[in-house]
């Protein structure tokens, strides 16, 4: 046998082997001596902006968004097809009907002592100039941005709790006044009804969640349009009552930017339940 070659354990091994190195057997692989494995292949280098299409899809501005749409904002979406039925209903329907039903709706003093709950509900079907006035395109706008931070549930509970609020602030000083001999018994009837209340409580709650090159413009214009109303002083009542709701929802920033919080942390954990390798899978 020439001299170049080595047969160890009845297995010719090519080139003389070092006689430090022990022994290789067949078969077996990843041996102490052996050839070292093929080195795996690198993976691609990440964008260099550290974003992929999924995160710049994401960041991609769409005007669509802007306006309720029924899976992204259920809420608002169905509330104002329900506010567009009421309005197509009030332009179009028997004027002594339309005027009995707002009467019926009204929040007034003599309503919220008897049935304030259904008043403080029926109230809120109704738009104060309907589908063209300021408050119903505000509504779609302000309601839409809100939802999306904060989800449904919690925008309506501050659309709501809004209207509520100060519905009653600035009813019950009038029944006061009644009872004081300072207003007379017809102010325990006056008409009252809309949504404004809720919208300039959402207005200002949205204003919390926005960054400060749009929320302070956002908080100007909508204190401008109060203060001017206060000034014209047309309708007093309702005017403090606008005053009130914006100052409503800037009191609620700290509990709003909680809920976004908590929001932004569940949205993750809720989108990873639709990938398809969890399809079927028992999470816990």
């Amino acid at each position: 046998m020439s001299g170049d070659t080595a047969v160890e354990g009845g297995r010719t091994d090519g080139p003389a082997a070092d006689p430090q190195r022990p022994p290789v057997l067949g078969g077996i692989p990843r041996q102490r001596g052996g050839p070292a494995p093929a080195a795996a292949p690198e993976a691609p280098a990440a964008p260099a902006d550290g974003a992929g299409p999924a995160a710049r899809s994401r960041t991609r501005w769409r005007p669509w968004k802007l306006l309720p749409t029924p899976l992204g904002t259920p809420f608002t979406f169905c509330y104002a097809a329900l506010l567009a039925a009421t309005s197509f209903f009030a332009e179009h329907a028997d004027p002594s009907l339309v005027d009995e039903l707002l009467r019926g709706s009204s929040t007034d003093v003599v309503h919220l002592a008897r049935t304030p709950l259904l008043v403080l509900v029926a109230s809120a079907l109704w738009i104060a100039g309907g589908m063209t006035s300021a408050y119903a395109v505000g509504f779609l706008f302000v309601l839409t941005a809100l939802e999306r931070r904060i989800g449904g549930l919690r925008a309506a509970a501050v659309f709501f709790g809004g209207h509520a609020l100060a519905t009653l602030a600035t009813e019950l000083p009038v029944g006061f006044s009644v009872a004081a001999g300072q207003l007379p018994d017809s102010a325990l009837h006056r008409l009252d009804y809309g949504i404004s209340f809720g919208v300039m409580t959402c207005t200002g709650a949205l204003a919390g969640l926005l960054p400060a090159w749009s929320r302070w413009p956002l908080l100007a214009g909508a204190g401008y349009l109060v203060v001017t109303d206060l000034l014209a002083y047309a309708d007093p009542v309702s005017d403090w009552g606008h005053l009130l709701s914006l100052t409503l929802g800037v009191a609620g920033w700290p509990l709003l930017r909680r809920w976004r919080a908590q929001r932004a942390t569940a949205a993750p954990l809720l989108g990873d339940l639709g990938h398809p390798a969890l399809r079927g899978a028992r999470t816990h």
